[in-house]
């Protein structure tokens, strides 16, 4: 009578089940650390706006919605909020389809130095920190002895000089100018590394078949450099509504608050007037702005994935 032996159970399965928890295990601290310090404090926060909460005394009573009621009839909000978007459209304009522009040409420009040479040269400004740029910019605002005024004397346009800071008609765009000019050219080089991707081939074969540098532009390199546009769109949005320091080293929210945004507003109300459950209201209003433009941007992006 001839003996059947049993073959071991297979290790395989056995070996990818051990391999998934030390998969698990290696992330497990990162997970720890993003649930501690970014999703917890942002569930407080969403409790905290229901508070009226003096943090230097410690007193806390329930309130409800009443701090997001405030928000609807608060004009400086709204001015704010505005300040934001207004932030946000002009910086889609420079540091986006502008950056996308300028790194087109330099990327187009034959000779290896003069690339290398003009990509440094637009990026130093990204180098200086913003609050040396707004003091920078501060001086050059100056209405006395401002380089602005000064350089609007010497060309004789002396009539548009004014105090480009101290007037709320102005004071906006000026903050805005000073932070384009620091982030430009760091849009510029993320631009240019995302071009210097494209293979080659593709812009020969344009070029075989008479087609110029503008049309290569649209059809050729906007199209494979969606993926980053869509990137820079999400950052420079989410930074347009999370800007603080530009502001509060140049103006402070002045003059008559019309330069306030949402994140110097909310300083305002937590630090100088203690009322941090309002203040958390506010940055509650902040992250559902920011978390909203995010998800259709990166659902857009993952529709119109770029292969090649």
């Amino acid at each position: 009578m001839a003996l059947t032996t049993v073959a071991p159970p297979p290790r395989a399965p056995r070996r990818r089940g051990i391999r998934r928890l030390l998969g698990l295990a290696w992330i497990l601290p990162a997970v720890v650390v993003l649930a501690v310090f970014v999703y917890l404090p942002l569930v407080q926060n969403l409790g905290f706006s229901t508070l009226e909460w003096d943090i230097y005394s410690g007193s806390q009573e329930f309130i409800g919605a009443e701090n997001y009621q405030r928000l609807a009839a608060d004009p400086i909000f709204w001015s704010s909020l505005w300040n934001n978007v207004l932030y946000a459209v002009v910086s889609l304009v420079f540091q986006v389809f502008g950056a996308i522009v300028l790194a087109a040409v330099i990327e187009s420009i034959r000779h290896d130095r003069w690339r290398r040479g003009l990509r440094a040269i637009y990026f130093v400004p990204s180098a200086i920190s913003l609050t040396v740029a707004g003091l920078l910019f501060y001086f050059i605002y100056e209405p006395n002895l401002g380089l602005l005024n000064h350089a609007l004397d010497a060309v004789g346009l002396g009539a548009w000089a004014q105090p480009w800071l101290g007037q709320e008609s102005t004071a906006m765009m000026a903050i805005i100018v000073m932070s384009q000019w620091q982030g430009f050219g760091y849009s510029t080089l993320l631009f240019a590394v995302a071009i210097q991707r494209i293979p080659s081939e593709l812009y020969e074969a344009a070029a075989i078949d008479g087609i110029g540098p503008v049309r290569r532009f649209f059809t050729v390199t906007l199209p494979l450099v969606r993926e980053m546009t869509g990137l820079m769109i999400i950052v420079t949005i989410s930074g347009a509504f999370q800007v603080f320091n530009e502001v509060m080293v140049m103006t402070s929210g002045g003059p008559n608050n019309s330069t306030q945004v949402l994140g110097t507003w909310l300083y305002r109300n937590g630090f100088v007037r203690n009322d941090f459950g309002y203040a958390a209201a506010i940055a509650t209003v902040i992250f559902v702005i920011t978390l909203a433009i995010a998800l259709v941007q990166l659902w857009i992006n993952r529709r119109r994935r770029v292969e090649w």
